[in-house]
């Protein structure tokens, strides 16, 4: 067993930093990078290829096509406004583009993809100007002033994502020579003294610069950025910003970070400043902050989050509702605010080390972040519903998508954050595998992989991960040289894995020790030897789930889920492809598992759609379903690859 990596070196937990999206200055616990994990293969190892080999490609083809980063070329020409084309916030999607670019080489150290990064980078920074200011929609003549529209003009929005594309690129190529990071350094230098202690006494409308200049200011040691972040997110919540049809809940200025009871307003903007607002509290030691933020992310997840791990339920703000309100057909479940709400929740757990963090986050991950790409990785659902009424309408693989619209998964969208989101979350996702800490290591997220990170004290843990998970529940951790000494491997059961088991065996398969464990964090501390195996046996079987009473618009309903996954009904796999609304199960109905899928026994309601649709109780009762018959379920994650359907998670009970 190798411990090394290909293109890749071990970093000591003493020396280096982790090449990963965030290193706080102080933590719980200690995130290992893609220098220290590798997804070897699996879901989301397959997810990785399609990323690299499609997603990427076409993310970059639309950036041109659609002449997003010929503004760039325009800028630098000094021909702007003239031919500028794109939303105001066009230049994040380019910005985006190369940390998922960063991310993707620093994985596979891809030499082309290392060019065409820096090809990119170079048109950006012939756009810079010479006080740093970097944007193609504002300050020039014949457009709008600089900050002259914070509310909606995106600018520091749009820095935030150069930032982090910087960071991306710091940590996985350190000193490299393409200029990204003094760009940013130039920018972020810009915006400290324009809305620093006695500058513009304001913020962008969307957050997102707050993260990007905590993890800028661990990158390169300027504690400048880091201030920068926390007076942002202590501006907040002061009605500072102008009003707007939708309230200043829309971007958090009405409530102060720290007296907020929950996350509120558009989802997306709400959960980016939520991770920059726990940037900034770990790294100042803000207990008081920090515990606000745990306390918002629980209540949200308990009240204002769908199954699927969505997040915003309303369609004309891209917002969160009322606690409870969380109608499956209106769900707008952004892909972006699910990235966004992995962010925060990964935050949250490298200061806390609460295993329920890494359960949202694996919840986010499979039926959020998996749901948008289609198989071949060039096309994406922007919102996600759970109840889709009526058949989509298949996208033109050629055109553009306005946000939201289109029924099926659509090649790019006028308002296209979430494709260039998808990109760089999956090239990052390495980095959410796992964490080390003084006393050893912990996995968070199950996947084929190999782990090989140094201890604080020198010792060099090596780990193989062996798991066809989701598929079945069998994670097999194996060590793969002696560490000399006892260490302590902390493996995460799930919330819903009741019955897990736990066994430790011995190089030649014995088992040690075997024990039934709940769910939770489970620990094994021993001195390793090389060879030896823990495993961890999830249970796998199907189960209904149902909804908690006050979600008014799913009562009387089920869902089907196995492992991490939600299924879906798809009009595919009914008679005669009928519609899901017709749908209906008994009340002792089962999911069983054959052939590869999980079935339920459903049944069709007559199709009379002209009556008056109220009557008493046993009235409507005796409207019974047409005889049941088992049906295959999808994972919710697969739905709308078979053409145009009709689909549900939620079931209604007869």
């Amino acid at each position: 067993m190798s411990t090394t990596f290909p293109a890749r070196s071990i970093g000591s937990a003493a020396s280096a930093v982790a090449a990963a999206p965030v290193v706080p200055a102080h933590s719980r616990l200690r995130p290992l990078g893609l220098h220290e994990v590798r997804i070897t293969g699996g879901f989301w190892g397959e997810r990785q290829r399609i990323n690299a080999a499609h997603t990427l490609g076409h993310v970059l083809g639309r950036l041109e096509s659609e002449g997003w980063l010929p503004n760039f070329d325009r800028a630098a020409a000094g021909t702007l406004p003239a031919g500028r084309r794109g939303r105001e916030f066009s230049d994040s999607e380019v910005y985006k583009y190369l940390e998922a670019a960063a991310w993707e080489i620093g994985r596979s150290d891809d030499a082309e993809l290392e060019a065409t990064l820096r090809s990119v980078v170079a048109r950006v920074a012939a756009a810079q100007e010479p006080d740093g200011y970097l944007n193609t929609r504002f300050g020039r003549p014949g457009q709008q002033p600089r900050w002259s529209d914070l509310e909606w003009g995106h600018e520091l929005y749009c820095l935030g994502h150069l930032f982090q594309a910087a960071v991306a690129r710091e940590r996985t190529r350190p000193g490299a020579d393409d200029g990204l990071l003094g760009i940013a350094r130039r920018a972020a230098d810009l915006v400290c003294e324009v809305f620093g202690p006695t500058g513009i006494p304001a913020f962008c409308g969307h957050p997102e610069v707050e993260t990007a200049l905590a993890e800028l200011a661990r990158v390169t040691g300027d504690e400048r950025y880091r201030a920068q972040a926390e007076l942002f997110v202590e501006r907040r919540g002061h009605e500072t910003l102008r009003d707007i049809e939708f309230g200043r809940t829309y971007f958090q200025d009405d409530v102060p970070v720290r007296d907020a009871g929950a996350l509120a307003g558009h989802a997306v903007r709400a959960n980016y400043l939520a991770a920059g607002a726990v940037d900034v509290a770990v790294d100042a030691g803000d207990d008081e902050l920090l515990g606000a933020l745990r306390h918002q992310w629980a209540r949200t997840r308990g009240r204002r989050t769908y199954i699927t791990g969505g997040q915003g339920s309303h369609h004309q703000d891209e917002a969160f509702g009322d606690d409870w309100e969380l109608p499956p057909d209106r769900a707008y479940s952004e892909t972006c605010a699910g990235i966004a709400s992995i962010m925060f929740s990964w935050r949250l757990l490298l200061a806390e080390g609460d295993a329920a963090y890494a359960d949202l986050i694996e919840r986010t991950l499979y039926n959020v972040v998996a749901t948008s790409p289609a198989a071949d990785g060039r096309s994406f659902f922007y919102a996600n519903t759970l109840h889709q009424r009526v058949p989509g309408v298949e996208a033109d693989p050629e055109g553009t998508s306005p946000r939201a619209s289109s029924s099926l998964r659509a090649p790019w969208f006028e308002v296209s954050c979430c494709p260039p989101n998808v990109a760089r979350t999956l090239a990052s996702l390495d980095a959410y595998v796992a964490t080390a800490d003084d006393e050893g290591v912990q996995l968070h997220q199950y996947a084929p992989s190999e782990i090989r990170t140094t201890l604080p004290d020198g010792r060099v843990v090596s780990l193989d991960v062996q798991t066809a998970y989701p598929a079945d529940g069998v994670v097999r951790v194996v060590v793969g040289e002696d560490a000399g000494g006892a260490w302590t491997l902390s493996l995460r059961v799930p919330e819903w894995a009741d019955g897990a088991r736990l066994r430790v065996r011995d190089a030649a398969g014995a088992v040690i020790d075997d024990d039934a464990t709940g769910p939770g964090r489970v620990e094994v501390r021993r001195d390793f030897r090389t060879g030896e195996v823990v495993e961890l046996e999830l249970p796998m079987a199907p189960r209904l789930v149902a909804p908690d009473a006050r979600i008014d618009a799913v009562r009387g309903c089920v869902a089907v889920e196995r492992g991490p996954e939600v299924l879906a009904l798809e009009s595919t796999d009914l008679p005669g492809g009928a519609d899901v609304g017709r749908a209906a199960i008994a009340g002792d109905a089962e999911p069983v598992e054959r052939d590869g899928r999980v079935w339920l026994r459903v049944g069709l309601r007559p199709d009379e759609s002209d009556g008056w649709p109220y009557g008493n109780r046993s009235a409507s009762a005796t409207a019974a379903a047409e005889e049941a018959e088992l049906v295959p379920l999808v994972a919710y994650h697969d739905w709308a690859n078979r053409g145009p359907s009709t689909m549900r998670v939620w079931l209604p009970v007869e």
